[in-house]
C-alpha cells in the first residue's frame, strides 16, 4: 500500500511540475520524501545475502568497489555498511544481482 501511495504522490508532483505550478527543485524534494528508508544490515543478514547469490567476500567486495576486509568486518560485526553500500545491499536483496550487471 505504501508503494502505491508513493507512486500516486510522485505522479501528482510530476504533473504539478509539468503544469508549472511547482519548480523542479520542489518536485525533487517532494519525491525524495517518497523514497523508502534503507534498513540496517546485521552481520548474519549480510552473510545470508552473500551466500544466497553464491558470492565470496572478495566477489561482493568487487561489486561494491570496496576491500574484501571491509566485507569481512561487516560480517564479523566490527563495522556496519553505510551510505551507498547499504543502499546496494537493499537493492540486491529486493531485486537481485541482475539489476547491477
Amino acid at each position: 500500500m505504501r508503494s502505491s501511495i508513493a507512486k500516486s504522490i510522485t505522479s501528482t508532483v510530476e504533473d504539478l511540475e509539468k503544469s508549472g505550478l511547482i519548480n523542479e527543485i520542489t518536485m525533487k524534494n517532494i519525491q525524495s520524501l517518497c523514497v523508502p528508508a534503507v534498513k540496517d544490515y546485521k552481520p548474519g543478514k549480510i552473510v545470508l545475502l552473500r551466500k544466497k547469490f553464491n558470492l565470496s567476500q572478495a566477489a561482493l567486495a568487487y561489486i561494491f568497489n570496496i576491500s574484501p576486509s571491509t566485507v569481512q568486518k561487516w560480517e564479523q560485526g566490527n563495522k556496519k555498511p553505510t551510505g551507498a553500500s547499504k543502499k546496494l545491499l537493499d537493492i540486491i536483496e529486493r531485486k537481485g544481482l541482475e539489476v547491477l550487471l
